[in-house]
Formats: structure tokens, sequence, C-alpha cells
């Protein structure tokens, strides 16, 4: 018997605790009738406040004919769309890489829009596959709770509303509303892991794991509110004796290692132990200390000061500055450690700055200096690509409210001085 189409209200409830939402929600659609049963039911929930991206991996031949094509179809039920083609060369890692170039280019998508969340077509069956790949890597208990359902980046909050409805469902959504998807054969090729795990019938029910998953959140969050001090300035102060030493704790030193060294995934849960039972030690780009300050390490080059730079994987620039580089305050933080006493010398040769052509110092608002003209600023803000050190997992509690501050902080002023609570 056919399973039956999702439904309007069925679709909203699932909306439900993922909100409140701007004037404008973007959604990753990739032709594929998971993405475009998410672009026509959020359309039908929010018509005229969609923008569905349509990626062209540019990796078929016929790929370019079929984003088009689902263009047209979007366009022609009152659905925005916009193009985003991808220039991926060919070789190892292909599938990885192109999901890393994919997410990259949606996120900056929904900056450029002005959309702060974005909705991924991400349902129960994906989620069955990732917990299996995670599995076979040997990934610790955090990430055996499989993909979340908001995701806090800096361009925008990613959203997962469809974890819970299988493939065949979101297909014969798209047949009863008059769509015709794109069929990827790459979906099917024995080469990749995932299809092959694709194929592989599996009665895995991912319930469990995300569950144990929101417990574990709530566990760190309440375990850094009392142990860790994260700073604007991309760094920490931990209390080892509030951190202790168990499972909790490592996962809670994960996360902060992860900011604080800037790095795009947790370390190992090995490599975690270690560096928590002897409370000092290098690891993910980060430093802990015997007195608790944990550091960014080794600063990563300048990049050019365009808005939204991210520099370091820790400061986000929220404005352009044309001519100028973003790196990292360096040798010249000498000339302000009498004003920042508080930093440890490390810290503070690592805060954010920028420079002219000519590498001289023009901004470092945390010591504070500024060379530029009254009223000019560049926002930069510590946002780090990991997001923020704890997850949203409910609305209105207050991991949930951390996160939509942590987006909003994309348009915020420079911040300097006074530290804040891990929340």
């Amino acid at each position: 018997m056919p399973l039956a189409p999702v439904g309007e209200a069925e679709f909203a409830a699932l909306m439900a605790p993922l909100g409140p939402f701007g004037p404008l929600v973007a959604v990753g659609c990739s032709g594929g009738p998971d993405s475009l049963a998410l672009a026509w039911l959020a359309h039908r929930l929010r018509p005229g406040q969609v923008l569905a991206l349509v990626v062209d991996h540019g990796l078929r031949a016929e790929s370019a004919a079929e984003a088009a094509g689902t263009i047209t179809q979007l366009e022609g039920r009152g659905i925005a769309a916009r193009l985003l083609s991808l220039s991926l060369a060919a070789g190892a890692g292909m599938q990885e890489r192109a999901r890393a170039a994919r997410r990259a280019t949606l996120l900056g998508a929904c900056r450029q829009a002005g959309a702060l969340h974005l909705l991924l077509a991400h349902h129960l069956e994906d989620q069955r596959e990732t917990l299996l790949m995670r599995a076979l890597a040997g990934s610790g208990a955090w990430g055996l709770g499989g993909m979340v359902p908001v995701h806090p980046s800096v361009e925008a909050l990613v959203l997962r509303p469809l974890l819970g409805l299988s493939r065949t469902r979101l297909r014969a959504t798209c047949e009863a509303a008059g769509l015709t998807p794109v069929e990827d054969p790459s979906n099917r090729d024995p080469r990749f892991l995932r299809a092959r795990l694709r194929e592989a019938p599996s009665g895995l029910d991912p319930a469990p794991f995300a569950r144990r998953r929101a417990r574990m959140a709530r566990e760190v969050a309440e375990r850094l509110a009392t142990a860790a001090a994260i700073l604007p300035e991309g760094c920490a102060r931990l209390d080892f004796a509030a951190l202790g030493q168990d499972a909790v704790a490592a996962l809670a030193l994960a996360r902060l290692v992860q900011a604080v060294g800037g790095g795009a995934h947790p370390a190992a849960p090995p490599a975690l132990r270690r560096l928590l039972a002897a409370r000092e030690g290098s690891l993910g780009g980060a430093m802990l200390r015997r007195d608790g300050w944990l550091l960014r390490e080794t600063p990563a080059p300048p990049v050019p000061a365009e808005a939204g730079a991210l520099w370091d994987g820790r400061f986000r620039l929220g404005a352009a500055a044309p001519g100028l580089s973003f790196g990292a305050l360096g040798a010249e933080a000498a000339r302000f450690r009498a004003a920042r006493r508080d930093l440890p010398a490390r810290a503070l040769r690592a805060l954010p700055a920028l420079r002219d052509g000519e590498g001289r110092l023009v901004a470092a608002p945390h010591v504070p200096f500024s060379a530029l003209p009254p009223g000019v600023l560049h926002p930069l803000r510590f946002a780090p690509r990991s997001g923020p050190v704890t997850e949203c997992f409910g609305r209105g509690e207050p991991p949930c409210q951390s996160a939509l501050d942590f987006l909003c902080s994309r348009i915020s002023g420079c911040v300097a001085g006074e530290g804040e609570r891990a929340t």
C-alpha cells in the first residue's frame, strides 16, 4: 500500500519547534525528490517567503539542464529560485569535497540573500546511513548521535525538519504535487560507501541515538556553565575542579578545543581523554595550560578583509575593508601589553587585527586600537566555524537562544573586554 504524502499540517508541526523565522527562508534544493518535496512544503507553509537554492555540481553532462529544469518547475509554482554552480575537479574524495563545497556555497548564498535559516532535506534513511558510516569510522558517542535538526553556522541556522520522515513519503509528496524530481545515478553508484549502505536494508532506529545526544548536549551545557568562561578574544578559561574527569568533561573539552583551535571537526576521543587527564598540552590547534587557560596555539596566515571573511577558523569580519588584510596581531601585541594584562601573552598575539598593504596596523578592536577615521568600523567577532560551544536542543531553552544570538552576532559591532559565561 503506497504511503501518504506529507501534508501541510504535518509539515507545520515539524517546523514549529525550529522557529521563529525571519521574512526569508532558504531551502537547499538539488532537484532530487527529497529536496524538491521540502521546497514545495516550505512554500506551502510560507508562500512568498522561500528561496530555493538549486545547486549544480557540474559533475555530469546532464546536470546543467537538470538544474535549469528544476528552477523552471519551482518558479512555475511561485517559488523563487537561484542557481548555484560549482566547479569541482575530478579526483579522490569527490563526494566529501562536493558535500563541503555545496554546504559552503549554500551558506554563502544565505548570507548574500539575507536568509537567516537554511532548510536541508536530510531524512530518515539519510540519518540511518550517517549513523552506520560513523559507526564504521569509529565515531564516539557524540558522533553516533547522528545529524541534529538544528545546527548554527555563522551565515545561517541550518535546519533539518525531515529527519523523521522516509524517502518514500517524500517521493509521494512530489508525485502528489505534480513535481518531477531529478534522479542522480551517483546516489546508487556502488563505488561510494553511502550508496552501498543505501542498498542494504536496515531497521536501525535513529531515535534512541538522537535522544542520547540531546541528553549529552544538556549535560555538556550544564557543565560548561560552571566550568568555563569563553572570552570574545577567542580563548577560554577553565576551572578544572568544576570540569571534572568524566565523559561529560571530555565532551565539554572537545567543544572548547574545537572553538579555540578553529577546527572544522572535533578532536579524537582518546586524545581528548589524555589532554583532560594531563590538564596541559596541545590538541586541535589549541593549547591547554596548567593554570586553566585554553589558547590558540599558532594562528593562521592573514586573509583578504572581505565581507564575511573567516580568519583562523575563529573570527568573522562583518563588513568589507578594501585594501586591508585580516590576520593576527602577532609581535605588535607587545605595544598593548600594559592595556591587556588580563590576557596571557599568547592570547594577545593571537588576537585579530587589520593591516594595510604595507603591513601597517590599522585596527585591533580587542586591544583596543584603531587608526581608522572616526565613525569607520569594520565589525569582527569571535564566531568559530564549529558554531557555538553548546548545541541548540529545543526551542526556548537557553542553548537555543545562544544559537540565535550567535547567528545574529554576524552583524554586531566589535567586541572587547568582558568575558562571558559559556551558555
